[in-house]
């Protein structure tokens, strides 16, 4: 890997807050809006964690000592005669809250909590991420930008998942360039970047679609290598997305040749748009006859290639009558093996993955044995 130069801190938060323009209307330029298809949900269900938090909501509703009226009336009468705000009755508020109105109450409480206990920690229970998944649910981004970027709540806000979650919610929305100003404040705050983030920060960039975005996306990236972070595949399927979107083919190929284990559908078709961009158009077409041939088990997933990238491999070709010969047969043939497939190279980069952790909650609650039937402890031992 070539060596990187180190960036300064002050360096990097210039070039993020210079790349938010008032011109763009918190929605990123209007070429780079993705459609409603690929409007998708960048963090997963097991981030988000919405389903969970709907269900506690139901459970604290329904063991609730008296109706939500008397308590949100209590939680009101507080706030107005100064008293304090527990961190129960806080955490209970949150999760009865319904509408716009009750929000209102939840930021009052909010303010009030935080002012109180500025200081004092409780163990690793964050308020962040619980207020971001009500937004979350109740389609409330607005509410949860004006708090994040509040000075009078810094600290409140400390943890990656409550600005990643802020992040996607603006995502989805399309408002890239309000997603970049959370960004901002979440180096501002000094909050650490874990794996999510960066695919966010990338996405937002790639949505965004300019020189500036592409440079905060290069800076970022190289920050995160100087630190030694380890980007993910999907991360780093942005930025080069993103690089060949800006006609830098360099950097595209790369970022490219550092993502480990490239065997994906995404990073197939990155691969002939670089081939394409890069004028490689016979180890273009080798690459595709490649795909088509082997012995492969029908149990092994062939490579797959979108109908929009493919179009484009052939308008590069079509001026060379041989290549195009030749592409057209294997054209043929990928679509007879079913290899071609009418995902756009941007529904890929947004697709957002199935959870594994799941899965392995359900096999680590297994406690009998397929074979004896005997519960784990004992066949074990028999085994």
């Amino acid at each position: 890997m070539a060596a990187v130069a180190r960036l300064p801190e002050r360096g990097l938060l210039r070039a993020l807050r210079g790349s938010v323009l008032p011109r763009a209307g918190g929605s990123g330029s209007a070429g780079c809006r993705c459609p409603l298809g690929a409007k998708r949900y960048l963090l997963t269900d097991n981030t988000v964690k919405l389903k969970e938090f709907q269900h506690k909501k139901v459970a604290i509703a329904s063991h609730l000592p008296g109706t939500k009226a008397t308590y949100l009336r209590n939680v009101e009468e507080k706030l107005t005669h100064n008293k304090l705000i527990l961190r129960e009755e806080l955490r209970i508020l949150l999760h009865l809250c319904d509408s716009r109105d009750d929000m209102e109450l939840a930021k009052k409480a909010i303010y009030r909590y935080h002012a109180e206990n500025r200081n004092v920690t409780f163990g690793d229970y964050k308020f962040g991420p619980l207020f971001m998944r009500l937004c979350y649910e109740l389609h409330l981004e607005e509410s949860a930008l004006e708090l994040i970027k509040d000075q009078h709540l810094r600290g409140f806000f400390s943890d990656s998942t409550s600005f990643n979650i802020l992040m996607d919610m603006l995502f989805i929305k399309g408002r890239y360039s309000s997603a970049l100003e959370v960004l901002i404040e979440m180096k501002n705050q000094d909050v650490k970047f874990n794996k999510d983030t960066y695919v966010l920060a990338f996405a937002i960039c790639y949505k965004l679609n300019s020189p500036e975005s592409l440079k905060i996306c290069t800076m970022l990236r190289e920050e995160a290598l100087i630190k030694g972070e380890v980007l993910s595949r999907r991360a780093s399927c942005f930025a080069v997305a993103l690089a060949l979107n800006q006609n830098q083919v360099a950097k595209a190929t790369s970022i490219f040749s550092q993502i480990m284990k490239p065997e994906s559908v995404l990073c197939a078709n990155l691969k002939i748009l670089i081939h394409i961009k890069a004028n490689m158009l016979k180890a273009l077409v080798q690459i595709l006859k490649d795909a088509t041939e082997g012995n492969l088990s029908k149990f092994v997933k062939r490579p797959e290639f979108s109908e929009e990238v493919l179009a484009k491999a052939r308008e590069k070709v079509k001026d060379v009558p041989a290549l195009l010969a030749r592409f057209d047969e294997i054209y043929e043939k990928l679509q007879i093996s079913g290899q071609i497939t009418t995902y756009t190279l941007d529904t890929l980069l947004c697709h957002t993955p199935g959870d594994r952790k799941s899965h392995m909650i359900l096999l680590n609650k297994r406690t009998v044995s397929h074979r004896t039937c005997q519960p784990l402890n004992q066949s074990l031992w028999a085994e």
